[in-house]
Protein backbone atom coordinates (compact mmCIF):
# COMPACT_ATOMS: atom_id res chain seq x y z
CA UNK A 1 0.00 0.00 0.00
CA UNK A 2 1.29 3.32 -1.07
CA UNK A 3 1.65 6.11 1.34
CA UNK A 4 2.75 8.78 0.13
CA UNK A 5 -0.32 11.50 -0.60
CA UNK A 6 -2.15 9.30 1.96
CA UNK A 7 -2.93 8.70 5.32
CA UNK A 8 -1.74 6.40 7.44
CA UNK A 9 -5.15 3.67 8.45
CA UNK A 10 -4.42 4.28 12.09
CA UNK A 11 -5.58 0.98 14.06
CA UNK A 12 -5.99 0.13 17.48
CA UNK A 13 -6.19 -3.29 19.43
CA UNK A 14 -7.53 -5.11 22.04
CA UNK A 15 -6.50 -8.41 22.80
CA UNK A 16 -6.39 -9.77 26.45
CA UNK A 17 -2.71 -11.73 25.38
CA UNK A 18 -0.04 -9.87 25.50
CA UNK A 19 1.69 -12.23 23.00
CA UNK A 20 -0.72 -12.30 20.15
CA UNK A 21 -1.28 -8.58 20.75
CA UNK A 22 2.49 -7.66 20.31
CA UNK A 23 1.90 -9.94 17.35
CA UNK A 24 -0.58 -7.77 15.81
CA UNK A 25 1.18 -4.56 16.62
CA UNK A 26 4.64 -5.60 15.15
CA UNK A 27 2.51 -6.92 11.80
CA UNK A 28 0.68 -3.68 11.35
CA UNK A 29 3.35 -1.23 12.24
CA UNK A 30 5.57 -3.24 9.83
CA UNK A 31 2.89 -2.94 6.67
CA UNK A 32 3.53 0.18 4.76
CA UNK A 33 0.77 2.84 5.22
CA UNK A 34 -0.53 1.64 8.41
CA UNK A 35 0.13 2.07 12.17
CA UNK A 36 -0.84 0.52 15.82
CA UNK A 37 -2.03 3.40 17.78
CA UNK A 38 -3.22 1.96 20.94
CA UNK A 39 -3.05 -1.24 22.11
CA UNK A 40 -5.60 -2.91 24.91
CA UNK A 41 -5.58 -5.81 26.89
CA UNK A 42 -8.67 -5.22 28.91
CA UNK A 43 -12.19 -3.39 27.42
CA UNK A 44 -11.77 -1.00 30.94
CA UNK A 45 -8.83 -0.13 28.93
CA UNK A 46 -10.34 0.50 25.25
CA UNK A 47 -12.50 2.33 26.69
CA UNK A 48 -10.32 5.05 27.82
CA UNK A 49 -7.45 4.93 25.87
CA UNK A 50 -9.42 4.50 22.43
CA UNK A 51 -11.56 7.47 22.08
CA UNK A 52 -7.94 9.46 23.01
CA UNK A 53 -5.98 8.00 20.02
CA UNK A 54 -9.01 7.99 17.60
CA UNK A 55 -8.25 4.95 15.29
CA UNK A 56 -9.71 4.13 12.16
CA UNK A 57 -10.09 0.58 13.03
CA UNK A 58 -10.40 -1.75 16.10
CA UNK A 59 -9.04 -5.00 15.94
CA UNK A 60 -11.35 -6.61 18.96
CA UNK A 61 -11.04 -9.94 20.44
CA UNK A 62 -14.23 -11.00 22.26
CA UNK A 63 -13.24 -13.00 25.22
CA UNK A 64 -11.76 -10.09 27.44
CA UNK A 65 -11.78 -10.07 31.00
CA UNK A 66 -14.73 -8.63 33.27
CA UNK A 67 -16.25 -6.88 29.84
CA UNK A 68 -16.68 -8.93 26.94
CA UNK A 69 -15.27 -7.70 23.47
CA UNK A 70 -18.84 -7.74 22.44
CA UNK A 71 -19.86 -4.61 25.22
CA UNK A 72 -16.88 -3.43 24.93
CA UNK A 73 -17.56 -2.93 20.73
CA UNK A 74 -21.41 -1.76 21.30
CA UNK A 75 -19.93 1.05 24.24
CA UNK A 76 -17.41 2.32 21.80
CA UNK A 77 -19.61 2.67 18.72
CA UNK A 78 -22.17 4.46 21.15
CA UNK A 79 -19.52 6.82 21.79
CA UNK A 80 -17.64 6.86 18.27
CA UNK A 81 -20.42 6.16 15.83
CA UNK A 82 -17.87 6.47 13.23
CA UNK A 83 -15.58 3.88 14.32
CA UNK A 84 -15.51 0.82 12.58
CA UNK A 85 -14.93 -2.50 14.44
CA UNK A 86 -13.47 -5.37 13.08
CA UNK A 87 -13.87 -8.67 15.49
CA UNK A 88 -10.66 -11.09 15.57
CA UNK A 89 -11.75 -14.42 17.44
CA UNK A 90 -11.85 -18.00 17.67
CA UNK A 91 -15.58 -17.85 18.30
CA UNK A 92 -17.69 -19.04 14.99
CA UNK A 93 -20.86 -19.80 17.02
CA UNK A 94 -23.77 -18.00 14.92
CA UNK A 95 -25.56 -16.24 17.81
CA UNK A 96 -21.80 -14.70 18.93
CA UNK A 97 -21.26 -13.59 15.15
CA UNK A 98 -24.96 -12.00 15.14
CA UNK A 99 -24.48 -10.29 19.02
CA UNK A 100 -21.49 -8.78 17.76
CA UNK A 101 -22.90 -7.22 14.74
CA UNK A 102 -25.72 -5.87 16.49
CA UNK A 103 -23.44 -4.58 18.86
CA UNK A 104 -21.42 -2.39 15.90
CA UNK A 105 -18.59 -4.67 14.36
CA UNK A 106 -18.14 -3.87 10.48
CA UNK A 107 -16.75 -7.52 10.23
CA UNK A 108 -15.68 -10.53 11.93
CA UNK A 109 -12.62 -12.77 11.34
CA UNK A 110 -10.67 -15.70 12.73
CA UNK A 111 -7.77 -15.76 14.74
CA UNK A 112 -6.06 -18.06 12.02
CA UNK A 113 -6.82 -15.12 9.35
CA UNK A 114 -3.21 -14.59 7.42
CA UNK A 115 -1.53 -11.85 8.08
CA UNK A 116 -2.47 -10.58 4.04
CA UNK A 117 -5.95 -10.98 4.25
CA UNK A 118 -6.18 -9.31 8.13
CA UNK A 119 -4.67 -6.07 6.29
CA UNK A 120 -6.50 -6.27 3.48
CA UNK A 121 -10.01 -6.67 5.78
CA UNK A 122 -8.54 -3.73 7.45
CA UNK A 123 -8.85 -1.70 4.01
CA UNK A 124 -11.66 -2.97 2.99
CA UNK A 125 -13.68 -2.47 6.48
CA UNK A 126 -12.88 1.55 5.89
CA UNK A 127 -14.18 1.29 2.61
CA UNK A 128 -17.34 0.57 3.33
CA UNK A 129 -17.08 -3.43 3.08
CA UNK A 130 -18.19 -6.28 5.86
CA UNK A 131 -14.92 -8.70 5.58
CA UNK A 132 -15.78 -12.62 7.11
CA UNK A 133 -13.96 -15.17 7.19
CA UNK A 134 -15.40 -17.72 4.96
CA UNK A 135 -16.59 -19.93 7.41
CA UNK A 136 -18.29 -17.03 9.48
CA UNK A 137 -19.56 -15.86 6.34
CA UNK A 138 -21.15 -19.80 5.82
CA UNK A 139 -22.49 -19.50 9.27
CA UNK A 140 -24.05 -15.99 9.03
CA UNK A 141 -25.81 -17.42 5.69
CA UNK A 142 -27.22 -20.39 6.81
CA UNK A 143 -28.40 -18.47 10.24
CA UNK A 144 -29.85 -16.01 7.50
CA UNK A 145 -31.60 -18.94 5.89
CA UNK A 146 -33.34 -20.49 8.72
CA UNK A 147 -34.28 -17.31 10.68
CA UNK A 148 -37.39 -15.41 10.07
CA UNK A 149 -37.33 -11.61 9.24
CA UNK A 150 -39.17 -9.57 12.12
CA UNK A 151 -42.88 -9.23 11.21
CA UNK A 152 -43.37 -6.39 9.35
CA UNK A 153 -40.06 -5.17 9.50
CA UNK A 154 -39.25 -5.41 5.13
CA UNK A 155 -42.75 -4.99 5.06
CA UNK A 156 -42.35 -1.46 3.46
CA UNK A 157 -39.57 -2.08 1.52
CA UNK A 158 -39.62 -2.47 -2.39
CA UNK A 159 -38.79 -5.81 -3.87
CA UNK A 160 -35.30 -4.42 -4.90
CA UNK A 161 -34.53 -2.79 -1.41
CA UNK A 162 -35.24 -6.55 -0.03
CA UNK A 163 -32.71 -8.17 -2.21
CA UNK A 164 -30.10 -5.70 -1.84
CA UNK A 165 -30.99 -6.24 2.04
CA UNK A 166 -30.16 -10.08 1.21
CA UNK A 167 -26.67 -9.15 -0.01
CA UNK A 168 -26.36 -7.02 3.20
CA UNK A 169 -26.58 -9.90 5.10
CA UNK A 170 -24.71 -12.33 3.08
CA UNK A 171 -21.91 -9.37 4.05
CA UNK A 172 -21.35 -7.54 0.41
CA UNK A 173 -20.29 -4.68 -0.13
CA UNK A 174 -21.97 -1.83 -2.49
CA UNK A 175 -19.82 -2.77 -5.68
CA UNK A 176 -20.44 -6.46 -5.26
CA UNK A 177 -24.10 -5.54 -4.51
CA UNK A 178 -23.86 -3.45 -7.71
CA UNK A 179 -22.21 -5.97 -10.08
CA UNK A 180 -24.86 -8.66 -8.52
CA UNK A 181 -28.25 -6.80 -9.47
CA UNK A 182 -26.78 -4.97 -12.31
CA UNK A 183 -26.98 -1.49 -11.31
CA UNK A 184 -24.59 1.19 -9.96
CA UNK A 185 -22.69 1.98 -7.03
CA UNK A 186 -24.54 4.95 -6.26
CA UNK A 187 -27.49 3.16 -7.28
CA UNK A 188 -26.96 0.56 -4.67
CA UNK A 189 -26.12 3.85 -1.77
CA UNK A 190 -29.39 5.60 -2.94
CA UNK A 191 -31.48 2.33 -1.89
CA UNK A 192 -29.16 1.58 1.02
CA UNK A 193 -30.74 5.06 2.23
CA UNK A 194 -34.48 4.52 1.78
CA UNK A 195 -33.58 0.90 3.48
CA UNK A 196 -32.38 3.05 6.39
CA UNK A 197 -34.95 5.60 6.69
CA UNK A 198 -37.86 3.10 5.88
CA UNK A 199 -35.82 0.25 8.99
CA UNK A 200 -35.34 3.62 11.30
CA UNK A 201 -31.65 2.64 11.53
CA UNK A 202 -28.42 3.92 10.41
CA UNK A 203 -25.94 1.22 9.56
CA UNK A 204 -26.21 -2.12 7.47
CA UNK A 205 -25.63 -4.14 10.21
CA UNK A 206 -28.34 -2.49 12.72
CA UNK A 207 -30.68 -3.07 9.30
CA UNK A 208 -29.44 -6.84 8.85
CA UNK A 209 -29.77 -7.49 12.50
CA UNK A 210 -33.88 -5.85 12.66
CA UNK A 211 -34.36 -7.98 9.31
CA UNK A 212 -33.26 -11.07 11.02
CA UNK A 213 -35.20 -10.32 14.52
CA UNK A 214 -32.47 -9.64 16.78
CA UNK A 215 -33.03 -7.50 19.32
CA UNK A 216 -30.91 -5.08 21.45
CA UNK A 217 -31.98 -8.12 24.34
CA UNK A 218 -29.64 -9.79 22.59
CA UNK A 219 -26.66 -7.82 22.12
CA UNK A 220 -24.12 -9.04 24.83
CA UNK A 221 -22.41 -12.19 25.82
CA UNK A 222 -24.16 -14.56 28.31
Amino acid sequence: METTGMQWIKVALVEDDARVRGHLAKLIDDAPGYACVCQCGTAEEALVKIPAAAPDVVLMDIHLPNRSGIECAFRLRTALPALRILILTVYQDADVIFKALQAGASGYLLKRTSPAELLQAIAEVLRGGAPMTSEVARRVVESFRVRAPQPGAAAELSRREQEILELLARGYVNKEIGERLSIGVETVRTHLKHIYDKLHVSSRTEAVAKHLGIGLDRMRMG
